[in-house]
């Protein structure tokens, strides 16, 4: 690592096969940063127990993201692609951290005001407090930049009241994390409800495009994709969110603007416009399939990265947990 360059650290969840949502508006991205930033992308896999999961599927979902990181263009030298339960510092730091969170400030927390409702039958400890170990995260690398969509705004500035709070009792210790918005991230939406983000979480599969698609499902969704009232293909996402949503997939895929997309598809038809944007996605995500498909099936491979960025994660993260237990009055060899 260059001790020159700043820290970016990311962290998705093994629930599930990353969509194109996650593609556009973040992986898509990491591979340009490696070279001009120190890059620890970690699977989260501890935050999933807050919900219950089946444990064989969970190991496979943890290969799955790492086999995906690599398809998508992540160096395993020159990133720190790690797995959360591999670094035990991060539940001790979150245990720290705990007690230096407000019960007022998780209250606050909106998706676990969602995750409550979702997950009636078992709303657990880990689920109020995991934006706490979501904290640990992120503290324990001295991160300077946090990839984030709109979502998790509310956990970062958590992490930054936290942070700045142990510093104001003892001194500079953690480096307080700024959100990193990439110039060229899209949000993209639901395409059966283009209100709302498309997740891979949704209990309606029509309404995202995972990586791992095959093309004729690719199509199919985005044929029954929702369109609008009238015939123009136009942006405006208040009157036209489905087709908005469509301009904006199709002009990040080509990286292009949408007013070239808007003058490109002029006079053409929902139906005609729908198919073309469902080849561009699946021409774009061919090459990285492919590539996971190979991945996937070497977990000797993927076990070696694992526990190589490891111990380099490790290594970091126990300098930053010696200096925390040291200033709260710990005895630390």
């Amino acid at each position: 690592m260059d001790e020159n360059k700043k820290i970016i650290f990311s962290g998705i969840q093994p629930s599930g096969s990353l969509t194109l949502g996650n593609y556009l508006g973040a992986l898509r991205n990491f591979g340009k940063l490696q070279d001009s930033y120190n890059c620890y992308y970690c699977v989260v896999d501890m935050h999933t127990l807050t919900v219950r999961q089946n444990p064989e599927e969970l190991r496979e979902r943890s290969y799955a993201l790492l086999a995906l990181y690599l398809a998508c263009g992540l160096d395993p030298d020159r990133n720190v692609l790690f797995m959360q339960s591999h670094v035990p510092c991060h539940a001790e730091l979150s245990w720290v951290l705990g007690c230096y969170t407000y019960i007022g400030e998780l209250s606050r927390m909106t998706q676990f005001k969602d995750k409550s409702q979702r997950h009636a039958d078992n709303i657990n400890g880990g689920l109020f407090t995991y934006p706490v170990l979501m904290a640990a995260d992120i503290l324990l690398y001295k991160t300077d930049l946090v990839p984030i969509g709109v979502d998790q705004k509310q956990h970062l500035e958590l992490a930054r009241n936290i942070a700045e709070r142990f510093n104001n009792i003892y001194g500079d210790t953690f480096v307080v994390p700024e959100p990193f918005i990439p110039k060229h991230s899209a949000k993209i939406m639901s395409l059966q409800e283009p209100e709302k983000k498309m997740s891979k979480s949704d209990s309606n599969a029509n309404n995202f495009i995972l990586l791992t698609d095959p093309k004729d499902v690719i199509m199919k969704k985005f044929k029954r994709a929702v369109t609008d009232s009238g015939c123009e293909i136009v942006y405006n996402e208040e009157e036209k969110p489905g087709i908005s949503n469509l301009i904006n997939i199709y002009a990040s895929i080509n990286d292009t603007s949408r007013e070239a997309v808007m003058a490109e598809f002029e006079g053409k038809r929902y139906g005609d416009f729908k198919m073309v944007v469902g080849e561009a996605v699946c021409e774009t995500l061919a090459p990285i399939q492919e590539k996971y498909y190979q991945y996937i099936a070497d977990k000797s491979y993927l076990d070696s990265i694992f526990k190589k960025n490891a111990e380099i994660a490790d290594e970091h993260a126990r300098r930053t947990l010696k200096e925390v237990y040291e200033k709260v009055g710990f005895i630390v060899y």
